[in-house]
């Protein structure tokens, strides 16, 4: 079968295209890194554990000093897999004046690190996950927390609501925040055991 010439020249021209969206180079970027999320004015690498992405928000900066106090930083910086519900420093500001500067003096680490274990799940939960097990629990589930003690997670109007032991409602305001060693739900409020 003979091909005209301009039929092969295009013919070539389409294969020499294939090849060139099949290269390496062209796959590498069509295949796109997860996505970091920006928190608190910082882009949150899913690359980079809890600590490494949270020391970047100016909207933590409460929560990464009072991890720093209670010495929680290796073990965030750890394996994981965590689930975190990080408080902004809007957050904590809202706790009774003088909460956060007793919290972080030295002689209150055990309550501080109570508080903060009290906001981590083990394993990676994301927001299909968390709205699975409510949908499983009958429109609440309970998430059992490194501390000890449970939340409890529940849609309502607001979207995903953690309620703490003390009746306190939090509302996740940024989810899936992925990170190397699990996941960031960023939240409203102050959890309290």
């Amino acid at each position: 079968m003979k091909i005209n010439p301009l039929a092969r020249s295009l013919l070539a021209g389409m294969v020499l295209l294939g090849a060139a969206a099949l290269s390496p180079v062209a796959l590498a970027g069509s295949m796109s890194a997860p996505a970091s999320v920006m928190v608190g004015g910082a882009a949150m690498y899913p690359t980079k554990n809890i600590v490494q992405n949270a020391v970047n928000s100016k909207d933590h900066t409460t929560l990464v000093a009072a991890v720093k106090a209670a010495g929680l930083v290796d073990t965030l910086s750890g394996p994981g897999p965590f689930t975190v519900f990080a408080p902004t420093n809007e957050a904590f500001a809202a706790l009774p004046a003088g909460t956060v500067d007793t919290l972080l003096k030295p002689e209150n680490k055990a309550d501080l690190t109570k508080i903060l274990t009290y906001h981590v799940v083990s394993g990676r939960v994301t927001a299909k996950d968390l709205l699975a097990k409510i949908a499983a629990g009958g429109g609440s589930a309970e998430l059992k927390t490194v501390q000890g003690e449970s939340l409890t997670a529940r849609k309502d109007a607001n979207g995903v609501a953690i309620t703490d032991a003390k009746g306190n409602v939090a509302h996740v305001t940024i989810a899936d925040v992925l990170q190397s060693n699990g996941v960031i739900h960023v939240v409203d409020k102050v959890l309290m055991p």
